[in-house]
């Protein structure tokens, strides 16, 4: 039996969000959010409940339902399990969305040196490398390493137009011609992209390419556990089906229409009072184990792009968004805590805790009689990274600085799922409280569509034009 079907297993795995430290009872009246203007917020949740319920039913938000979709996973698997005799390495070619949960997930899940470990001990499992962006030495660097014959590459794209990912596919897509022609080629490349539209389905049907789809209504940075993020996962053997099983499980605490018992109206109603009455502009997820930096790096994507607009749904000039900044504990405590605990009071802190890590590190009880050195012995690597985070909880919280902690009793798939879930749920009804549409993206659009007229792409002459009408340098300004 699967563990996630044992009912006390899942009971022991559920992740925990301690808000204490955002409240009025320990940081006061001036940093802290009190009941009484979270119970204002309750009528509008009620709300946004109604109207998420309905737009679920009809199948416009497919990030809530994607985990719900069991016949995703064993499509996957079997695509994984045909290509284990051959490929060596797997390597996505995608950006943002397309790229960073993937990251995450293998982070999060996989052995930290996973790519430098033996076949055998990835138990068969191709190595993995994300090429999430378009530097030419990186790109080349990458490609002197890897053997065209034993590689098979994911191209990703919603639109099938995303010009980093296009023009990465060109590169591929002539490398393997001219290293194995074209008989071979098709078996070295997989297209994940969207069902019916944009150009990448249209080559993926034309030349049968191997594909996976993109459901038409959800954006990149919804997208980690559809065949964007689940497929990389597979490829490294990471256990997708328990990842969709955890995220059910937070998706069934989040069905609550009490904002007191469901975890994501929770999280959204503290951070919409942390930035509009608090004056929070900045968001600081800090996960105290390494396994999760990759998770902060996802969320700042989700974050920001999904709340920072200029205009509201009214079409009023809003200038919206919170700031998501990634800091690592206990690593950043030396470099960015001076800033968090005397600079300005503009952050809210996230902490990601892990309450049982893989391993134990005990610390020997050497030089007994230095003082500076004795304190250590007999204690854990373990001890001293759960004694770091309480203490910087603490002395932020003794500063006037509020944070919530997230803590996962063990990092496995199905903790992961929870967080994902958690935090996409909490994205978008913090989106809706602030009364902008958290599924679009017009500020990247507009540097996408410059872009493509710098590039001599047609239909795209006036942004051309609008972008050089405003550079006119002075070479006064240029040392």
């Amino acid at each position: 039996m699967k563990r996630w079907l044992d009912s006390s297993w899942t009971q022991e795995m559920r992740v925990e969000i301690d808000t204490n430290l955002m409240m009025v009872p320990m940081l006061g009246e001036k940093e802290g959010i009190s009941e009484k203007d979270i119970e204002k917020l309750q009528p509008l949740i009620q709300n946004i409940h109604g109207q998420l319920e309905e737009e679920k039913s009809q199948g416009r938000l497919p990030f809530l339902t994607i985990p719900f979709d069991l016949s995703l996973a064993p499509q996957i698997k079997k695509f994984v399990q045909g290509t284990k005799p051959w490929v060596e390495n797997f390597v996505v070619l995608g950006i943002g969305g397309s790229a960073l949960g993937a990251k995450a997930l293998q982070t999060a899940l996989s052995h930290p040196h996973y790519n430098l470990l033996s076949k055998t001990m990835r138990k068969g499992f191709p190595r993995l490398f994300v090429t999430d962006n378009v530097d030419p030495d990186g790109f080349k660097a990458l490609l002197d390493l890897l053997e065209v014959r034993k590689t098979l590459f994911n191209v990703i794209s919603k639109s099938g137009g995303t010009a980093e990912t296009m023009s990465q596919f060109l590169i591929i897509r002539d490398l393997l011609k001219k290293k194995l022609g074209n008989r071979k080629e098709k078996e070295h490349l997989v297209i994940t992209t969207d069902p019916v539209q944009g150009v990448l389905r249209k080559i993926a049907e034309e030349e049968s390419f191997q594909s996976f789809e993109i459901p038409s209504l959800l954006g990149g940075r919804f997208s980690v556990l559809s065949a964007v993020g689940l497929l990389p996962a597979a490829m490294c053997g990471i256990d997708i089906e328990e990842l969709q099983a955890g995220a059910r499980e937070m998706a069934g605490r989040c069905q609550n229409p009490s904002l007191w018992e469901n975890p994501a109206y929770w999280c959204a109603c503290l951070s919409i009072l942390s930035y509009r009455h608090l004056k929070k502009n900045i968001r600081v997820i800090m996960p105290y184990g390494d396994s999760l930096k990759g998770m902060g790096e996802w969320f700042c994507q989700l974050w920001a792009e999904s709340l920072g607009k200029r205009y509201n749904l009214k079409g009023r000039e809003v200038w919206n968004g919170q700031t998501p900044v990634t800091a690592l504990g206990a690593t950043d405590q030396h470099s960015q805590l001076q800033l968090y605990m005397e600079g300005p009071g503009d952050k809210v802190f996230s902490f990601l805790g892990i309450k049982n890590f893989a391993g134990l590190i005990p610390l020997p009880k050497l030089y007994p009689k230095m003082e500076e050195l004795a304190y250590l012995g007999g204690h854990s690597l373990n001890q001293l990274m759960q004694a770091e985070m309480k203490a910087t909880r603490l002395t932020l919280a003794q500063n006037g600085r509020p944070s919530l902690l997230i803590t996962l009793p063990k990092i496995n798939p199905y903790t992961i799922g929870q967080l994902i879930f958690l935090w996409e749920m909490e994205t978008y009804i913090c989106g809706r409280l602030m009364g902008i549409n958290p599924l679009n993206q017009p500020g990247v659009e507009e540097g996408k569509k410059m872009a493509y007229a710098f590039l001599g792409r047609k239909g795209f002459e006036r942004e051309g034009k609008e972008g050089e009408s405003i550079f006119k340098p002075n070479k006064k300004y240029i040392l």
